[in-house]
């Protein structure tokens, strides 16, 4: 189940009765030190910890947006608590610490428990977990470890997930790492060892999971970082590696330029003191008492002639009671309903003066634009609802699908106007289809083939959907994205694309570069990277007139003529 520590240790590295070598603290790399550590392992995948442990996922200061440079951080590089902090590739039962974590269900069971852990315990936790009268969703309850290197196992129930419960799902799971936390405390264990608490059997996107993870360690650590000396986040595969790699400078910045860069692509909701999600609506909103005036607190009149029993009945009057009210703290949390109503009205003033698109039949290109906080927010939003849903009727028409790599060996996906059936298609639907698509290529740069070919006879989406998704892939689409070949362009696509220039982003719709030829695209994708639908080759026949072209009609493939 796990490699042979290959480090020298200081304490431990003795084998357990599995036959598994226990880690020490001293084997794992400390995120503080990460960068430094990594140059000192041993390469390749037989190692424990391989050289590229901790790669820099934050981009180069040019990557930082104008608007954040006077944003304060809301999660300051503290080196203190980056020194409790470590990531490790494997099972936590195997490390030797105070406690781990055993992501189980409501009964504790061995069968919904993580995998191996109780064959690595031995019998005595079954049995031990069989009288503790099972577990609530959220909540932690705490065992021996038996044959475990750790001296205790925290078992945790993780929330299961639907898009419908997004809000509630995220405090339940935000609940399960704070709970573990603080019976760690409440025993005074110093050091644990905690895996991913969200499951896939729970249906939970492990990105959003993550950031709930982190942010809660985080909020945990800045209020208990003194009873505490180790907090270890697992990971068994590689996705889940690559996420905390991702996300952990984000909420443990090791230096004031991985702060500057997290404020502009931290989440707009990070949650309130203990990472919770923040819910405008639910909050206590006091407001100032009529005629609540400041003044200085009279001690009270009581006649010295009334027996001490009696003293409590004396009334006191109003004034005694608004001297002690502050207005200032009663109206510390602005009206939601207020706040949410400044935000239509700002909308509606901003879609005002586009009504020239509308009026042009380009659709409704209205709403403020997004800040890079909330671009974010948006996209991880959808990323989530299509992890979690089955979009295969979309997937088959094939719309959005991936192609091989272009002439400079740039990842392509390929666009098919013509199979748009915009009359049967949920537009909701197809989004998702697009982000779930596109999010795997647009972390680098890519590029983008549309066949336009046969799509003016069929109703496409009007410019408002393109907005739309433009801001749900975010900037880094923008940013990443090198060219957009568009095969077979009309007159009418060409006024579209002018539009979307001019009333969208002139950056991203410059880089349209239109082909009229199927010989023209393969100087910029090659043939053998593309999977072309047969009307398209007949389409480029009919307009060209075959001249140069030679089709395979078997294999489909194009030639020149000699």
């Amino acid at each position: 189940m796990y490699r042979p520590v290959t480090i020298a240790p200081t304490r431990g590295g003795l084998p357990m009765d599995n036959g598994d070598s226990v880690v020490t603290l001293d084997q794992v790399p400390r995120w503080s030190d990460a960068e430094h550590r990594w140059s000192l392992e041993h390469d390749g995948e037989d190692s424990i910890f391989p050289s590229s442990h901790f790669p820099d996922p934050l981009t180069s200061a040019s990557a930082l947006e104008s608007g954040c440079s006077g944003m304060v951080s809301r999660f300051p590089a503290d080196h203190e608590i980056n020194s409790k902090i470590y990531l490790w590739r494997g099972n936590p039962w195997n490390l030797e610490v105070d406690a781990v974590v055993n992501s189980t269900n409501e009964n504790l069971d061995e069968a919904h428990s993580s995998p191996g852990l109780h064959a690595a315990a031995g019998p005595g936790l079954a049995e031990e977990c069989a009288t503790l009268g099972g577990c609530r969703t959220g909540m932690a309850k705490m065992t021996s470890a038996y044959d475990l290197p750790a001296r205790k196992v925290i078992h945790t129930v993780g929330p299961k997930y639907a898009v419908k419960y997004h809000t509630a799902a995220e405090n339940a799971l935000s609940h399960c790492y704070r709970s573990c936390l603080e019976l760690l405390t409440e025993n005074r264990l110093r050091s644990i060892a905690m895996g991913c608490i969200y499951t896939e059997s729970k249906n939970y996107p492990r990105e959003p999971a993550a950031h709930v993870a982190i942010r809660t360690v985080r909020r945990f650590l800045e209020k208990q970082k003194d009873k505490i000396t180790a907090i270890v986040f697992c990971t068994t595969t590689s996705s889940d590696t690559e996420i905390y790699k991702r996300l952990l400078p984000l909420y443990f910045p090791r230096d004031k330029h991985e702060e500057e860069v997290a404020v502009a692509k931290l989440p707009a909701d990070v949650g309130d003191e203990n990472g919770e999600t923040v819910i405008d609506e639910r909050k206590i909103r006091i407001k100032p008492l009529p005629n609540a005036r400041k003044t200085v607190p009279k001690p009270s009149q009581v006649s010295e002639d009334l027996p001490v029993s009696d003293v409590g009945l004396v009334r006191r009057n109003s004034s005694y009671l608004d001297s002690y009210l502050d207005p200032a703290f009663m109206s510390l949390i602005k009206d939601p309903d207020q706040r949410r109503k400044e935000k239509w009205e700002k909308a509606a003033q901003a879609q005002s003066g586009w009504n020239c698109a509308k009026m042009l039949g380009f659709g409704d290109l209205g709403g403020p634009p997004l800040s890079a906080a909330e671009e974010y927010s948006l996209h991880s939003r959808y990323l989530a609802k299509a992890n979690s849903a089955n979009l295969s009727e979309i997937s088959e028409m094939k719309i959005v699908y991936r192609g091989g790599v272009d002439s400079e060996g740039r990842p392509v996906m390929v666009v098919v106007g013509a199979h748009f059936l915009l009359r049967c298609l949920d537009l909701e639907r197809f989004v998702l289809h697009v982000v779930k698509e596109f999010e795997p290529i647009i972390q680098k740069p890519y590029t983008i083939v549309y066949f336009h070919s046969a799509a003016s006879l069929k109703p496409q989406p009007d410019l408002g959907l393109m907005r739309r998704l433009q801001q749900i892939l975010g900037r880094k689409h923008q940013r990443n994205l090198h060219a957009i070949y568009v095969l077979h362009p009309t007159f009418g696509l060409k006024a579209a694309i002018f539009a979307l220039q001019l009333f969208v982003d002139n950056v991203v719709w410059k880089k349209v570069v239109y082909v009229d030829r199927l010989l023209q695209l393969f100087r910029y994708v090659p043939r053998e990277q593309l999977t072309i639908p047969d009307f398209v080759f007949q389409h480029d026949l009919e307009v060209n007139g075959g001249k140069g072209l030679i089709v395979d009609p078997r294999t489909k493939y194009v030639y020149q003529r000699p």
